[in-house]
């Protein structure tokens, strides 16, 4: 039996052994939630309560079916947070370190798997590059967890405050969501300067992607020896379309929100006009799959939650912890869309050419993703019609785009939510942290041998 389980271990593809570490965290999450000592009150949460919970936290959605603060044991919060971890960091990462701390040396097939969580393109250095990805993870959240010490501390209590400290750092850089200060998030310090702008960088940070980490470090380390000007030119195309498509959707998101809530009580109508800045430019960098909030989202305008919908759908950039389109792949269809108004037959960004198979790619991941949530939408309109709740069409779609954007952003009808609507949800978290491509390679057997040997005749065809 074992050899048998051996053998199939070995049989499987680097993209197979990524989805089942994942299914294999979720479920071992699952079973450690649903004991009854890992809730306040002594009892079970239910499976799929503690299915959704682990789901939610592996895939660092932060949708939460009961009240994170209230209902977990200190136990309970310690295994959320490391589903968060290792779910950000990917498992692969988690296990690899494990091997460096030990001195067991990486094989090959563990390099493999490596390249292929990361979405690499080879494989040198790359165990210097996981053993970097370690390091900063844990510095970057060591210096969020001291800033929101300095806040938590002598609100809480030194061990509660550190322990908060610790618990929102990991959330935050992670894009999960997860709070255990209250059931409004961190509504109750709206105020806060320190606590906004420590999440939101670490929101930022963490959705960059580590790929961007390393070209920003080395591009910062020359500047010394040439000006921002040279140094931006010096970076990837990838980190490039990054940094200025998130600059971008942020600085946009922040205008939106601030215009379109500024006299909305329900949300920031009755808030100082400092504060109505700072409220609105969180709801814009949260919306790139974190999950917090320090308004209500159920008390927006309609022309808000569809607007974060959009922001949703996008999410962060390749290569990190969050989820969604990504803004690489929105930004080469903007491309391609400039060069075919432009009359080029070729894409073009920043004097590169993007190749036609990213781009075919990227189309591929934009309507699995657009399918994914419209699917969900669908099945909650229907799994939810006979719910004591009237739920509104705009609050399904929101709640499913959060889902496969992995935002966890909720207008307040999760925990209210069918069976079927929480299994849906878990779905498309799955889905969405993952990628329906990767999803799609796993399950296929194989990806074919060379699709290029055969070339058929090209025939023209009405396009628009």
């Amino acid at each position: 039996m074992l050899n048998k389980f051996k053998l199939f271990l070995e049989n499987l593809s680097p993209t197979q052994i990524i989805v089942i570490s994942f299914v294999f965290l979720i479920l071992f999450g699952a079973l450690l939630l649903s004991m009854p000592f890992s809730s306040n009150d002594g009892e079970s949460v239910g499976f799929i309560n503690a299915l959704f919970t682990a789901t939610s936290a592996v895939c660092v959605t932060g949708l939460s079916v009961v009240s994170t603060f209230e209902h977990w044991t200190l136990f309970g919060k310690w295994v959320i947070l490391f589903l968060i971890q290792a779910g950000g960091l990917g498992f692969m990462t988690i296990v690899t370190s494990i091997f460096l701390f030990v001195g067991k040396k990486i094989t090959l097939k563990e390099r493999v798997l490596i390249k292929e969580s990361f979405n690499l393109e080879h494989f040198q250095g790359i165990v210097a590059f996981v053993k970097k990805i370690i390091l900063g993870t844990f510095i970057i959240e060591g210096i969020g967890a001291i800033l929101f010490s300095v806040i938590f501390i002598p609100k809480y209590g030194f061990i509660d405050g550190l322990f908060k400290g610790i618990f929102h750092s990991v959330s935050a850089f992670c894009n999960a969501g997860f709070d255990i200060i209250g059931n409004d998030s961190l509504a109750s310090f709206s105020g806060n300067y320190l606590i906004n702008i420590t999440v939101m960088l670490l929101i930022i940070i963490g959705g960059l992607g580590f790929s961007v980490w390393l070209d920003l470090y080395k591009a910062i380390k020359s500047l010394k020896h040439s000006s921002l000007k040279s140094m931006f030119k010096n970076l990837t195309l990838h980190t490039k379309l990054v940094l200025v498509i998130s600059s971008i959707l942020i600085l946009f998101g922040w205008i939106f929100f601030f215009v379109m809530e500024f006299n909305n009580k329900e949300t920031i109508g009755n808030m100082r006009f400092d504060q109505k800045l700072l409220a609105s430019l969180f709801q814009s960098v949260t919306l790139r799959t974190a999950g917090f909030y320090t308004i209500n989202q159920a008390g927006m305008t309609y022309s808000s939650k569809f607007f974060s919908i959009i922001l949703m759908g996008i999410g962060g950039s390749p290569g990190s912890t969050a989820g969604g389109i990504k803004t690489v792949t929105s930004g080469i269809i903007i491309f391609s869309i400039i060069s075919v108004i432009k009359g080029r037959d070729s894409i073009c960004a920043y004097r590169k050419s993007i190749s036609l198979y990213t781009l075919q790619k990227a189309l591929a991941v934009t309507f699995a993703i657009i399918g994914i949530i419209f699917a969900l939408t669908l099945i909650l309109c229907v799994s939810e019609l006979n719910s004591t709740f009237n739920y509104e069409f705009i609050d399904l779609l929101f709640e499913s785009t959060s889902a496969v954007g992995t935002v966890g952003i909720s207008t307040g009808i999760t925990p209210y939510l069918s069976t079927i609507g929480k299994l849906c949800l878990c779905i498309g978290m799955f889905l969405g942290r993952l990628g329906p491509i990767t999803v799609a390679f796993a399950i296929a057997s194989k990806r074919g041998a060379n699709p290029n040997l055969v070339h058929y005749p090209e025939e023209k065809i009405l396009v628009g």
